[in-house]
C-alpha cells in the first residue's frame, strides 16, 4: 500500500506540472510566434540586399557593355581610316570592300554571276537576266 504522503506529493507534483505547462506554453507560443516574426524580417531584408547586388550587378554590365561596344567601334573606325588612307581615300576604299565582298560570295550558289566594271567603275547588275518567258 502507498503510503498518504508519496500520494499527496505525486498530486502536487502533477498539479505543479500542470500549472507550469498551463502559464508556460502560452508565453511559449508569444515567444515562438515572436522569433518566427524576426526571421521572416532578416529573411526579407536578405532578399532585397539580394535583388540590390543582382541589380547593381546588372547595371554595371550593360555599363561595361556599352563602353565595350564603343571602343570597339573606334577600333573599327581607325581600322577603315587607314585602310582608306592606305589605298588612297574613301573611294579606292569602297571600291576594294566590293571587290573584297565578290571575291567572298564567288561560287555560292547554284549560278555563277560574272560582274563586269563599266565606265564609272561600278558594274552593272543583273544586266541580260531575265526569266524565260514560256
Amino acid at each position: 500500500m502507498r503510503s498518504p504522503g508519496l500520494t499527496f506529493g505525486v498530486i502536487i507534483l502533477v498539479i505543479a506540472a500542470l500549472a507550469i505547462v498551463l502559464v508556460g506554453l502560452p508565453s511559449y507560443n508569444v515567444y515562438s510566434k515572436q522569433m518566427q516574426g524576426r526571421a521572416a524580417y532578416e529573411e526579407a531584408v536578405q532578399n532585397r540586399r539580394i535583388r540590390v547586388l543582382e541589380a547593381q550587378a546588372a547595371l554595371d554590365s550593360a555599363k561595361l557593355t556599352a563602353q565595350a561596344e564603343i571602343e570597339r567601334a573606334k577600333g573599327t573606325n581607325e581600322a577603315n581610316r587607314i585602310m582608306a588612307q592606305s589605298l588612297g581615300g574613301p573611294e579606292n576604299y569602297l571600291r576594294w570592300s566590293y571587290i573584297n565582298m565578290l571575291q567572298e560570295t564567288a561560287g555560292k550558289g547554284d549560278r555563277q554571276v560574272i560582274y563586269i566594271p563599266t565606265e564609272a567603275g561600278m558594274p552593272i547588275l543583273e544586266a541580260g537576266r531575265r526569266a524565260s518567258a514560256q
